[in-house]
């Protein structure tokens, strides 16, 4: 009898060639091995799933990667951030199926695999609206910002919940649209100092995160402020239901602006995306 993550990279490979996929995904932390297909008649990119960039050494000849944060993350929750992330990234469109097979790294093998059309598949992603999720801002820092958030989320500040906000992009508007709450914790800084991109500025980040206001943020990652109150939730009638104040706040402010909106949800520890007004993907809070 074959073992079983054998049985499932073999059968991935075969759904990704019958359905004519865009891609098969691969979660490192859980796959022994890369799948045995036949690389003269695979029509799919093969891409392999990690954590903070870190590629083991039997995937590192592996052309495709697109990293998750360094936390527990559920079998759904990786595949949630690494689609997204591939939106982001332009590596798929609404359209697209993707095979992506998964499993829980403590068990050794891969386990699971889903199948997702792109634009279609609402338990992963609930929003249609797919090509303008990063409009002019770069993916790098869309990225940064939802491994930020995910992280803050597994692991709070100092054992602590916390919740917060990160608008993203169209910065003018978004200033005209809100009010500050405190002194700018930032002003004064160079730009390189201030960017989400700089690794020394994580803990500086995780710290303020803890201030009532939400975080602006140059598409480029420069980070305008931190601690602002968004108007324009105050604004719009056209909310989502069910949403708490920062959610409310967020998609408020992405209704009527070109902004994302990435909310850190205190009570849940859910990371939500808004996008024009709507929620494009919610993530559950990773596993402890």
């Amino acid at each position: 009898m074959k073992p079983i993550h054998n049985v499932i990279l073999e059968y991935g490979c075969r759904i990704a060639r019958e359905i004519e996929a865009r891609a098969l995904l691969i979660y490192a932390e859980a796959a022994h091995e890369l799948p045995g297909c036949d690389q003269g008649k695979r029509d799919f990119d093969l891409i392999i799933v990690t954590k903070d960039n870190h590629i083991p050494e039997r995937f590192a000849d592996t052309a495709l990667s697109l990293s998750v944060p360094n936390v527990n993350l559920t079998r759904v929750g990786q595949i949630k951030i690494a689609v997204t992330k591939g939106i982001a990234l332009g590596l798929f469109k609404k359209g697209d199926k993707i095979v992506c097979l998964s499993g829980v790294p403590k068990f050794g093998y891969v386990d699971s695999i889903f199948v997702i059309d792109v634009g279609k598949e609402f338990e992963i992603l609930t929003s249609e609206h797919l090509t303008d999720l990063t409009e002019k801002v770069y993916p790098e820092v869309f990225g940064a910002i939802l491994n930020l958030a995910i992280e803050l989320a597994a692991q709070g500040r100092e054992g602590r919940k916390v919740g917060t906000i990160f608008v993203i992009g169209d910065h003018d508007r978004v200033l005209q649209l809100s009010r500050q709450m405190i002194i700018n914790p930032f002003m004064g800084y160079s730009e390189n100092e201030r960017n989400i991109l700089n690794p020394e500025l994580k803990e500086t980040i995780k710290e303020f995160s803890a201030i009532d206001g939400a975080f602006v943020i140059r598409e480029d990652g420069a980070i305008i402020t931190a601690g602002r109150h968004l108007n324009a939730a105050l604004e719009s009638k056209d909310f989502p239901a069910g949403l708490g104040s920062r959610h409310i706040a967020a998609a408020g402010i992405t209704g009527i602006t070109n902004a994302t909106a990435i909310v850190l949800s205190e009570s849940t520890g859910n990371v939500s995306i808004f996008k024009n007004g709507k929620i494009f993907v919610s993530i559950e809070k990773p596993i402890e």
